[in-house]
């Protein structure tokens, strides 16, 4: 399957309990942006209104796993939304990524770029940036 086939853009998507972080592609698929942080119970109201507006050929999904490589505690979780996602948007397909550290990776992305330390603790910011950051390796994991 041709992921990177500019269709649609594709979204990353970093599912978390309370909050899903959002990200998107440019058109040409190369790099990844910031879209947007939702409460997990809007998640879908969400993406079903994006895509009315912007075709997306893809969803990338961060999935959770331990050092060992076993999955982590929010893994059941994920692998719900999976199913949820595939039944709502069949027509869309569904890639899972290893997301081990971009959450920390993405707090370094906001010291690294000078944000300040009350702006760090918005975990909203966090999982928006998380979310780019799965999206960008896969991008950078599936070029043509």
């Amino acid at each position: 399957m041709c992921y990177l086939c500019g269709m649609g853009r594709i979204l990353g998507i970093d599912f978390g309990q309370k909050r899903v972080g959002l990200a998107v592609s440019d058109p040409l698929n190369i790099f990844a942006v910031p879209l947007d942080t939702v409460p997990a119970d809007q998640v879908t109201e969400y993406l079903k209104r994006y895509i009315q507006g912007n075709p997306v050929e893809t969803f990338v999904l961060g999935y959770p796993k331990r050092l060992d490589n076993t999955p982590a505690q929010n893994a059941p979780r994920v692998t719900a939304f999976v199913t949820h996602l595939k039944r709502t948007f069949p027509s869309i397909p569904v890639v899972l990524v290893d997301e081990r550290f971009t959450s920390r990776m993405a707090f370094q992305a906001m010291i690294d770029g000078g944000m300040k330390k009350k702006d760090r603790r918005d975990k909203a910011t966090v999982d928006k940036i998380s979310a780019v950051i799965i999206l960008q390796e896969f991008l950078q994991n599936n070029k043509l």
